[in-house]
């Protein structure tokens, strides 16, 4: 960035993203009052750029586009221009993502609308090049064409952005229906997983592959309810797959956003938070069910990789990391990847005669590795992305080696190259810290100790959830903030803040059992219903209403990269009522679930994560207490249930307030003695003192 340069007002705001425009000569507003009453005192029709840091098509239509100095010029005669980073404002970009792909079919980042001074969206794009090219049109003709009917075409523009907004309104709206909440649902939602798989590759579909967690979550009760061993095997091919593929970074750890290709070969470079903090939870599962210890492994190198790159020093997760960086240390140029691919050349001089073993089990060949098709740009001619193109048996075939002395060349070239990458340039950081996203990334690091034991993954989940206490959250109003960057907390936080930030202290608690987790869960839930909840209808809409340039009150319901509120926010009412007896959590939770019955059961691949709602509803989740002083025969009874796969329970410790959660005095017998009570609606086994018994319970 060339700070030379003059700035434009976004050199104020705080978002990473829009700083990376503060420099264009596009006179950019921030969403808001100043931008509105412009566009209507001047009667301009408004260009809505949404996208966010480390997204690779936004910096290319920014270099192309936006710092055009002819292009400015025009789009600053002809709008109110406005940049919204897609993070910090997910409630501006759901309205106006809905508005695209229902004039085109699809969506994505960049996304360039065209809005009435009303902000009703009248025409849409993702990216546009400068000129016409990739058969769409050039942005300046595109813009030109735009102003004319502006000018000439006035009543049709508006007429279209009513009925856009009115179409939204529609297709977001659900009726409740007198569709039956069954099991038959969830055998229609596996079946549709399995329709869609790839059994060679792994994953759903064909390329492009994303990672869906929400899916892996669905298929995994599946596997436990019914014994389906053909979902578990589905999650199991699908995970190694992505792990051994080049999606997976072998060098620093973490997962890049999605596969460009069908293998998991080829990725698009990005690393985002919300796919760390959810794939872990998948591997850690995996782990859980299986006992391979290449999905704790996996698992460990993520959790690592966030410690090391994406903690705040206060405890808070960053963001993302860029997927494209500087070539070199002139940073005269960008592609996407150069932080993480090598050259043949490059490995041999760094692992001289290790060389040979180690590219050939992370596939490295002298003319680069990118399968046919999968780099139409021509960014990785003769460059290798590593991926394990063989096992670690092969490997010690190939060369006459033992077993450990082809891991210790592979393990010793792996820290050699991940100690010369540190030389390079970084990719860009965007800094902000998600309340949303954090509650994923403490849900993995809380789900990591509980499985693997590590004390300091529990030092970070807690360090997350203190920081968001003491920045994001206002107690004295109850409500949470959704951003902080730079010491400014701001932004109303969504029904995602909630429900995902709820999820997390709820997982903290049954971790570290620190009771305060759990009553801060449970305040937070009761203003998620005052806030959130349609009273009429049931379910919960993603944003407060008191927002007025928020057109429209949606109920999102597909579960994509992330899950939706939705669908969290219903799981943490039927666990919350489990904690604290309250019938009409349960009620709230299954009326809504009863709302989305129709999309469930018409479409249940677009809701897993519901579906998982849906199956804990119908389940008679196991009620486990841990009764006594803390003892090792109780820490022993605690890791025995923290290491088993038991989607549909809740765990207690009841040395906690028995006013708090009072069904806990009409069950633990008051004693010394450490005893574990496994119930099910309330009804308990007879307490036991032997770990071998409690197995048996849990395990029935």
């Amino acid at each position: 960035m060339d700070d030379t340069k003059k700035s434009n007002r976004l050199i104020n705001e705080k978002s990473p993203y829009l700083l990376q425009h503060a420099h264009n000569p596009v006179d950019w507003f921030a969403w808001g009052k100043e931008a509105f009453e412009k566009a209507k005192s001047e009667d301009k029709p408004i260009f809505l750029s949404i996208g966010y840091s480390t997204c690779y098509w936004c910096h290319v239509m920014e270099r192309e586009v936006f710092e055009n100095e002819e292009i400015a010029e025009q789009m600053n005669k002809i709008f109110v221009s406005i940049k919204v980073d897609r993070e910090e404002r997910p409630d501006v970009d759901r309205i106006y993502m809905s508005a695209l792909q229902s004039m085109t079919g699809s969506g994505g980042w960049p996304m360039s609308m065209f809005l009435t001074t009303e902000l009703k969206p009248f025409y849409g794009a993702t990216y546009v090049p400068p000129d016409s090219k990739y058969g769409m049109p050039g942005f300046q003709d595109l813009i030109t064409q735009l102003a004319q009917a502006w000018k000439t075409r006035r009543d049709e523009i508006n007429k279209s952005g009513n009925d856009i907004i009115e179409y939204i309104r529609q297709a977001t709206s659900n009726k409740k229906s007198d569709t039956k909440l069954n099991e038959e649902i969830l055998l229609k939602g596996a079946q549709q997983f399995k329709n869609g798989f790839d059994e060679d590759y792994g994953g759903f579909g064909n390329a492009p592959k994303f990672p869906r967690p929400v899916g892996f979550n669905f298929l995994l009760r599946m596997f436990k309810r019914f014994d389906d061993k053909v979902t578990l095997q589905m999650v199991i091919r699908t995970l190694l797959q992505m792990s051994r593929g080049g999606i997976y970074d072998h060098v620093g750890g973490g997962f890049h956003r999605y596969s460009v290709d069908r293998f998991w070969r080829v990725p698009h470079f990005e690393k985002m938070l919300y796919d760390q903090a959810q794939l872990v939870i998948s591997f850690i599962e995996a782990f859980q069910i299986t006992g391979d210890v290449e999905f704790k492994r996996t698992a460990e190198e993520v959790l690592g990789y966030v410690q090391r790159n994406l903690t705040d020093e206060q405890g808070g997760f960053y963001s993302a990391e860029d997927a494209e960086s500087f070539t070199d240390d002139s940073r005269t140029k960008k592609e996407e990847g150069a932080f993480y691919v090598w050259s043949k050349k490059e490995i041999d001089e760094m692992l001289n005669e290790d060389s040979e073993v180690f590219s050939y089990y992370f596939g490295v060949l002298e003319n680069g590795n990118s399968p046919a098709g999968s780099d139409p740009h021509n960014v990785f001619i003769n460059k290798n992305i590593l991926y394990r193109a063989h096992s670690l048996s092969e490997t010690s075939n190939q060369f006459n080696r033992s077993t450990d002395e082809a891991n210790e060349i592979i393990e010793s070239g792996t820290k050699k190259l991940f100690d010369e990458r540190k030389k390079r340039i970084a990719p860009h950081l965007d800094d902000k810290i998600l309340t949303s996203w954090n509650g994923l990334m403490i849900s993995a690091f809380a789900k990591g100790y509980q499985a693997i034991g590590n004390e300091n993954y529990l030092s970070s989940a807690k360090s997350a959830a203190d920081f968001i206490l003491e920045k994001l959250f206002n107690e004295k109003e109850t409500c949470l903030l959704h951003r902080y960057r730079d010491g400014e907390a701001a932004i109303d936080g969504t029904l995602e803040d909630y429900s995902f930030f709820i999820q997390a202290l709820i997982d903290l608690y049954e971790s570290c059992f620190d009771i305060n987790y759990l009553k801060k869960a449970v305040l937070l839930c009761k203003k998620m219903i005052s806030d959130f909840y349609d009273k009429d209808e049931s379910g919960f809409f993603d944003t407060s209403g008191k927002d007025e340039s928020i057109l429209v009150r949606t109920k999102e319901d597909y579960d994509s990269a992330e899950p939706t509120g939705n669908s969290i926010a219903i799981m943490n009412l039927l666990r919350l009522s489990q904690f604290t007896d309250n019938i009409d959590w349960f009620d709230k939770a299954y009326a809504s679930l009863q709302l989305f019955s129709e999309k469930l059961t018409a479409s249940p691949y677009a809701t897993p994560q519901m579906l998982c709602a849906l199956d804990f509803a119908l389940s008679a989740p196991k009620e486990i207490i841990i009764a006594g002083k803390d003892s090792l025969l109780a820490k022993d009874m605690i890791s025995e249930v923290h290491r088993r796969y038991i989607p549909n329970k809740i765990l207690i410790h009841a040395a906690c307030e028995e006013n708090f959660m009072p069904f806990i005095k009409n069950v633990v017998k008051q004693s010394d003695k450490t005893f574990a009570y496994v119930c099910e609606n309330y009804s308990c086994n007879l307490p036991t003192d032997n770990i071998d018994e409690l197995i048996r319970l849990i395990e029935n």
